[in-house]
């Protein structure tokens, strides 16, 4: 849709009749009037049945673990209701093809630095016979293995220096026994381990120098779609 469809304003919204349409007007007014690129529509639960109990614990425990890693303004990332602009639509790739949409769309607004906004929007049961395709489990590991991967992707120097320091403490911890024992005698016996101390050191830091480049290149990576972002007509 985004790729096909030329239009000033989208309105994304799942099709499981959850979501209440009279909401959109006030999204597509709060859009315009403080022209804004991306408008989120955070589910207010009308019924307590219409929200799962392992979704609701999913929805928050994701939103926050986004919200801490990206900085992000959103209570609820994982809304299917969201309305953007047409500039917005045609500078994000979308690349995910499942309930992974939602991360995506966030994490992009977020990279980008486009004004966003958050709207209370009511969420409803669904009509009898309809049956939700979201697996608690298995599309909320998909979730989170997208996470990772953006936060991957977009903050290499944070992801590879938490992996640099994780194997600098497991190179400390490995070498620390072995330099006690040579400051008391002078030898150094177990010199497996003493290797395997370097090389795991070595590990972290070819992690960090990476993550050091990595950022480099991201960060040319993110003044490039910012430039296509700004060239794409508001309406």
């Amino acid at each position: 849709m985004l790729a096909d469809v030329d239009a000033d304003i989208y309105i994304m919204v799942d099709g499981g009749d959850t979501y209440d349409p009279a909401s959109s007007p006030a999204m597509i007014e709060r859009m315009l009037s403080e022209n804004l690129d991306l408008v989120n529509g955070r589910r207010i639960e009308t019924h307590p049945a219409s929200y799962r109990f392992g979704h609701r614990w999913g929805n928050q425990f994701l939103s926050g673990l986004i919200s801490r890693l990206f900085d992000s303004r959103f209570d609820d990332v994982l809304s299917g209701y969201k309305v953007f602009s047409r500039r917005f639509a045609k500078s994000f790739p979308v690349l995910s093809a499942g309930f992974e949409i939602e991360t995506e769309i966030a994490v992009h607004a977020l990279s980008l630095g486009v004004p966003t906004a958050e709207i209370d929007t009511p969420y409803r049961n669904r009509r009898e016979g309809s049956a939700s395709k979201l697996s608690t489990f298995r599309d909320g590991f998909r979730i989170l293995r997208t996470i990772v991967v953006l936060f991957k992707e977009e903050k290499p120097l944070a992801f590879f220096s938490g992996v640099a320091a994780v194997l600098a403490a497991v190179s400390i911890g490995l070498a620390v026994p072995v330099i006690i024992e040579f400051m008391n005698s002078g030898l150094v016996p177990r010199q497996p381990t003493a290797l395997l101390a370097t090389g795991v050191m070595l590990s972290a830091l070819l992690s960090f120098v990476c993550g050091v480049i990595l950022e480099l290149v991201k960060r040319g990576q993110r003044e490039i779609k910012r430039l296509f972002y700004l060239q794409t007509p508001e309406r």
